[in-house]
């Protein structure tokens, strides 16, 4: 089975680094003409030269800023056919007790993972219900399925509104040919935050988590962005609403 994307229009948000950056590059290898879209300037601007992409600097935590990109893709490129909402992540927080956590904490947590999310589906609703086929993927965590193992609140109850969201739009957006699904990561180490909480196990952490995985490593970038393509192929067509865990069958 050959996935390939040729003639469609691409955005995936996160991508400076990591998880984001991944499948953006394999939607690019696959001939999409793809967008990258990221908080981080000079690592999206950077990650688009090397890919032959288009560079988007954008915080996607309020609907205007969400509307404005695509409005910047449609114009450019005259559609939008596959959405990618990879941003997120724990903003630099560690496990705390609750007693500890601001309001700012919980919600600038909750802005990057599912407010963006919503604000981006919600622009591009009208593209994709006019040209009657749309894909959206958004990238959630095991921590949207359990506790997460970061210890940290807001993430889990954002990886798991995203779900919850994820499902909902599914179900909204079937009737106009828009599919709707999610990848569940394991754990990855992909970008700065995340080997800082594999560096923060210890050795003896570290043995224990491989241990807990079925395939006895780690995931890559890649491997999640593999999942992520299938998800947005013609071969997933009447695939919708689903979450799929990625994670070496540690769930």
């Amino acid at each position: 089975m050959q996935i390939r994307f040729d003639g469609r229009v691409a955005l995936v948000t996160g991508a400076a680094q990591g998880i984001g950056r991944a499948i953006a590059a394999a939607l690019a290898d696959a001939g999409a003409r793809v967008h990258l879209a990221d908080i981080d300037e000079a690592g999206v601007q950077a990650a688009a030269k090397e890919l032959g992409a288009t560079g988007h600097a954008a915080d996607l935590g309020s609907p205007e800023a969400a509307q404005a990109l695509v409005r910047e893709i449609v114009a450019v490129d005259g559609r939008l056919d596959l959405l990618v909402h990879a941003a997120g992540g724990v903003r630099g927080q560690v496990g705390r007790a609750i007693e500890a956590i601001s309001e700012d904490d919980w919600r600038v947590i909750f802005a990057a993972n599912v407010d963006a999310a919503f604000f981006l589906a919600q622009a591009a609703a009208p593209v994709m219900k006019q040209a009657g086929y749309g894909r959206i993927v958004t990238i959630s965590s095991g921590a949207g399925l359990r506790p997460s193992l970061t210890g940290i609140q807001a993430y889990a109850s954002a990886k798991h509104a995203l779900v919850g969201l994820t499902r909902q739009l599914a179900w909204e957006f079937g009737p106009h040919g828009i599919t709707v699904n999610s990848v569940a990561p394991g754990f990855v180490r992909s970008n700065p935050a995340s080997e800082r909480q594999w560096q923060s196990y210890g050795p003896e952490g570290q043995k224990r988590l491989v241990e807990s995985i079925h395939t006895r490593r780690l995931g890559t970038p890649e491997d999640i962005a593999n999942a992520t393509l299938f998800f947005l192929s013609e071969q997933a067509g009447w695939i919708s609403g689903q979450v799929l865990s990625v994670d070496g069958g540690r769930s």
